[in-house]
């Protein structure tokens, strides 16, 4: 059980950027006019250059710039205060497509893919897009940069950022300072690389082989491990200064259905998820999360109404859970949601009681259908207000908190130190000892060549002579061998044959680095398995 750090620091809310304003100034209007009750350029530039307010960004509240928010709302047009509300996506690598987003349509930010981004970007590539897409409005509300960075399966950004496994690695560690210090170096490579929401981390209870979307991306199958393990990583990526997303309310890991591709169904109510899969939200809430995502999950009584688009489950995650936080619905332009509804599916989302309408299919329609929209009542433009207040305030908060980070001091924790300690520390025996008797040199059969060679090459780094002969190890279950290297969910292993087993649950170079040292002789592996499933009883506690 990981010994709880559940912050109780006051409850942040989301989103935002460091931007060039690094927060607050006047709206940027069409006219080029200051508008009553806003800072001045001059003030602005005084801000910029200014100290940070907070000396630990996870004191960034934004409570305390709630004044300052509704001064820039209230100088919006209908178009501003309807883009505001919308985070949006774009097809392919054009940086210029993003900015034009910002300007033409005043969104409130937008998401990177990976498919936004060369094939192995670098970090330069990445903070020259960022910055682009900052500079896009340098006044008013700060633009929200976002990503899916989770770590392991889900790392949009590739050879940019630093290398994280998925939740379920950090949780294998059983170390709750260490999953703090390991989301903290990531949510500081995040802010550095100029991004400043990570949709992360995943607060869904994996159930194991038949959860075809979260498993490995969970925590685990126990609701109150994982409910620890997410309020952790919670606490670091406030520590980071970039605002983290609970997602995928109220719950998606038990569900054996993508919603990428339909849209999956609860057999329990948000009610009878109380005290199970709502844990880990729950926990995010008091740990001082900014945002929580609405996952495109149908519930009993509403089979055919994603929870993104129903007002009840909104009203679940503000009346139970008692959050007052940015509400994010997942990504619109999943197949769990309508497609063809021109920009009604963002309508539908923040009347039922969304903050955020994240990647519609169309962000241009989505604007121009929330303004129509605030014209025929179906919206009312109060609540809209109310939203846009909740959203630019969380956004000015992380900017602030962001102003703290790049003020720290440079002597901060070695990020390849925490990432060795996380890889060392999550390396779990699924079968045999928990201490290899130790090897000079491998074979490597089995597997994908890409794993293959990386495994050779830490493998080598270790000082191991990697050949034909010597103790056969298989990345694949399939293939027949002395040792078995699992690189993802640990049941992935559950056929293998070879009287030894271990799940790095990623293939980033300290992961594998871990599986070498291991084989040679130089590791116990102390890891804790962090989910029950058929087969989970043959792995030794090592602990």
């Amino acid at each position: 059980m990981l010994r709880s750090r559940l912050s109780l620091l006051a409850l942040t809310t989301t989103l935002a950027l460091v931007g060039c304003s690094g927060g607050a100034a006047d709206p940027e209007s069409t006219s080029g006019e200051q508008r009553p009750g806003t800072e001045s350029d001059s003030q602005a530039q005084t801000r910029t250059e200014a100290e940070p307010a907070v000396d630990d960004p996870a004191d960034a509240d934004p409570a305390d710039f709630a004044d300052e928010a509704a001064d820039i709302v209230a100088g919006f047009s209908d178009e501003e205060l309807a883009g505001s509300l919308i985070i949006g996506t774009w097809e392919g690598t054009d940086t210029q497509t993003p900015v034009d987003m910002v300007k033409q349509n005043h969104l409130g930010g937008v998401i990177v893919m990976g498919y936004n981004l060369s094939e192995n970007p670098t970090k330069d590539q990445v903070t020259e897009l960022t910055g682009q897409i900052s500079g896009a409005r340098t006044k008013g509300q700060p633009v929200s940069i976002g990503v899916d960075q989770e770590g392991g399966p889900v790392s949009r950004l590739s050879s940019a950022a630093l290398p994280f496994p998925p939740l379920m690695g950090l949780a294998a560690t059983d170390d709750s300072e260490l999953i703090t210090d390991a989301t903290t170096v990531q949510g500081k490579n995040l802010t550095g690389l100029g991004f400043t929401i990570d949709f992360a981390p995943d607060s869904d209870v994996t159930v194991g082989p038949k959860d075809k979307a979260i498993n490995v991306r969970s925590g685990g199958t126990d609701h109150e491990d994982v409910a620890e393990v997410v309020a952790d990583a919670v606490e670091g990526y406030r520590s980071g200064g970039v605002a983290s997303s609970a997602k995928h309310f109220p719950g998606h890991g038990r569900l054996g259905v993508d919603s990428h591709e339909s849209l999956p169904v609860s057999e329990k109510s948000i009610e009878e998820m109380e005290d199970t899969d709502l844990l880990p939200f729950k926990s995010a809430v008091k740990a001082g999360v900014p945002m929580v995502m609405m996952g495109h999950i149908g519930l009993p009584d509403a089979k055919t109404t994603p929870a993104t688009l129903n007002e009840k489950a909104y009203s679940a995650l503000r009346e139970t859970l008692d959050y007052d936080g940015v509400i994010t619905t997942d990504a619109l332009n999943m197949k769990a949601v309508p497609q063809n509804l021109n920009g009604g599916e963002t309508v539908k989302a923040l009347a039922a009681g969304a903050d955020i309408a994240l990647m519609p299919p169309d962000s241009a329609a989505a604007q121009t259908a929330i303004v129509k929209a605030m014209g025929d009542g179906t919206l009312k433009k109060k609540d809209l207000v109310e939203k846009s207040e909740r959203v630019v305030a969380a956004q000015l908060a992380t900017a602030e908190a962001q102003k703290s980070v790049q003020a720290e001091d440079s002597d901060a924790e070695d990020p390849k130190k925490v990432l060795t300690e996380v890889a060392d520390g999550s390396l779990t025996v699924l079968k045999g000892e928990c201490s290899f008797a130790g090897t000079d040199s491998i074979s490597i059969v089995g597997g994908s060549d890409k794993e293959k060679a990386a495994l050779k090459e830490a493998a080598e780094a270790e000082g191991l002579t990697v050949g034909s002969g010597g103790t056969s190890v298989s990345l694949s279950p399939s293939t027949s061998a002395e040792v078995a290297v699992g690189t993802a969910a640990p049941w992935t292993m559950r056929s293998t044959s070879a009287e030894s087993a271990v799940t790095a649950y990623d293939s980033n170079p300290y992961a594998l680095k871990a599986v070498a040292k291991w084989l040679k002789g130089d590791l116990k592996a102390s890891g804790q398995l962090p989910a029950d499933y058929d087969g989970s009883d043959k792995a030794p506690d090592c602990g």
